[in-house]
């Protein structure tokens, strides 16, 4: 769970915006990990297949920066109108800044724990352990940073000329409209309803003593404050991740997926984590294995595994809590069955919860 502090934070400060750079990277990701992105892989293997081979070439030797998670200045605090414009912000920012969130996704340790004094000789040691390209490019980051960070801008831009203006033409005004949306569910029914209108892996926590928290369905537990403010950035390439900037010293950024009427709601970890631990337990193995084929009473289970209906009685609250169970009263006998679409969706809703 990613909590976010936003105790005291003024409405004002909570920002719902588009952003060019944001989706760029995202659809960099998406040419990077096109299993992670179904709904994308046609988009990716035509944009893939339209490349130049040198260009495919210097995208291989940046994707560090973007294919695993993504270098926090590529996900803008504060949204520019163009792309142009949030690449000047990034040429803004200090080296040791630039570097450090770099070094972040190159050597693959984790942005709560990386700091900015790490040696340059323990940043070499751990991007050789992910790869000679990852050492390579964390070698030249680290000895000339301006004319890496040349090199990326200009390769960010080369990407746009080559498919990313023409596919957000396609994709602006729908990110538009969603960050608009959102943005009119705050003003009129605050914080916790925008959150909801997000994802349903995000949630308002209200303390006593008026502490307030934003938690984030994430598989690490980390913290971040808010307090400053935070900004929402509506995605369609990132889909379904769910991505955050919360290290220390950046306003928290969140991407979320853009509002897709034909979506379901993923569900929460939670729920996943309880399905599994259901599923654990011999008995219920047994028992589900029976209700796959058709409903039973407890007493019916019962005597077809040889068990106490006590016995049998506890295993089916501990599937029915799980959401694994329909149950139909008929008269006085209740009859239970095996979800088998919720059952079936389990590993795809595992998965779902290791991406967001």
């Amino acid at each position: 769970m990613l909590t976010i502090d936003v105790t005291g934070m003024p409405a004002e400060c909570v920002t719902f915006a588009a952003s060019p750079l944001a989706e760029l990277t995202s659809m960099l990701h998406v040419l990077a990990e096109p299993a992670h992105h179904p709904a994308t892989q046609a988009w990716a293997a035509a944009t893939l297949a339209g490349l130049k081979p040198a260009l495919a070439d210097r995208l291989l030797e940046a994707e560090f920066l973007w294919r695993s998670s993504r270098a926090d200045f590529l996900v803008p605090a504060r949204p520019g109108a163009a792309l142009e414009d949030e690449l000047d912000d990034v040429d803004r920012l200090p080296d040791d800044v630039y570097v450090a969130a770099a070094l972040v996704t190159t050597c693959g340790s984790s942005r709560l724990s990386f700091r900015r004094t790490v040696s340059a000789e323990r940043a070499l040691e751990l991007a050789l352990a992910r790869g000679p390209r990852q050492a390579a490019f964390a070698e030249r980051l680290l000895s000339d940073p301006g004319s890496v960070r040349a090199v990326v801008r200009r390769l960010l831009e080369d990407c746009a000329d080559a498919f990313f203006s023409d596919a957000w033409r396609r994709v602006e005004h729908r990110l538009a409209a969603d960050a608009r949306h959102k943005s009119e569910i705050h003003a009129r029914l605050g914080l916790g309803a925008a959150l909801e209108a997000v994802s349903p892996a995000a949630g308002l926590v209200e303390r006593g003593g008026g502490a307030r928290e934003i938690q984030l369905d994430k598989l690490q537990d980390n913290w971040a404050s808010g307090v400053g403010g935070v900004t929402f950035i509506p995605s369609v390439y990132n889909r379904p991740h769910l991505l955050t900037v919360h290290a220390p010293g950046w306003r928290p950024v969140v991407q979320y997926p853009a509002a897709d009427r034909h979506d379901a709601a993923p569900l929460a970890l939670d729920v996943v984590r309880r399905r599994l631990d259901a599923l654990a337990h011999p008995v219920r193995l047994r028992l589900c294995r029976t209700l796959a084929r058709g409903p039973h009473t407890t007493g019916e289970l019962a005597e077809a595994w040889e068990l106490s209906a006590p016995e049998v009685s506890r295993h089916l609250a501990v599937l029915k809590k799980a959401g694994l169970l329909t149950t139909t009263r008929r008269g006085r006998y209740v009859s239970h069955a095996l979800d088998v679409q919720a059952t079936a969706a389990l590993g795809a809703d595992l998965v779902a919860a290791f991406l967001r």
